[in-house]
């Protein structure tokens, strides 16, 4: 699989947002196996045929970062209900996915890590901050053929709203 380009070091981030946002609209998703805080092995084509929510925040044990996560385990009913499935994905390590998730209470969401290639699926999706090594806050839906359905990167320290996305899962 060949990387996307990262436009961040050239497009100022309302401009690369807006990209995000509408270009990315039906286009395929790109494959990634990741192992998760328990050291599961996740692989996004096997999932195909549900709706998979790819919920990316910059690092563990930070704030935003929790409610984001934290959101995802509190909605994992809603989510199933709708034929879908929420994982987290950061560049942070198994080991420290799993402390974490432990810490939060989180034990049916995935935290995916994107540790080794460092930020490999992240870059994948062109989300990758490479000059602080961590991804963009982003929101990317999955829709059960492996388009992407919904994308949205959002502002580091903006909590995505949980409710926009149970509601385009509901449409």
């Amino acid at each position: 699989m060949a990387a996307m380009p990262l436009y961040f070091e050239t497009l100022h981030i309302d401009k690369v947002r807006a990209m995000t946002d509408r270009e990315k609209i039906n286009e395929d998703s790109v494959d990634f196996s990741l192992q998760d805080q328990n050291g599961k092995t996740f692989k996004l084509s096997e999932h195909f045929g549900k709706r998979v929510l790819l919920s990316f925040h910059p690092l563990a044990w930070t704030s935003i970062c929790a409610m984001q996560m934290k959101s995802l385990e509190d909605n994992k009913a809603n989510f199933r209900s709708l034929n879908s499935i929420a994982v987290g994905i950061s560049v942070d390590s198994v080991p420290c996915k799993k402390a974490w998730a432990e810490s939060l209470g989180i034990f049916d969401t995935p935290l995916l890590a994107d540790f080794w290639p460092h930020g490999g699926v992240a870059q994948l999706y062109g989300i990758l901050r490479e000059k602080e090594g961590f991804s963009e806050r982003a929101n990317i839906l999955v829709d059960e053929q492996g388009k992407i359905a919904f994308s949205r990167i959002y502002e580091l320290k903006q909590l995505p709203d949980i409710i926009e996305i149970i509601d385009t899962l509901k449409k």
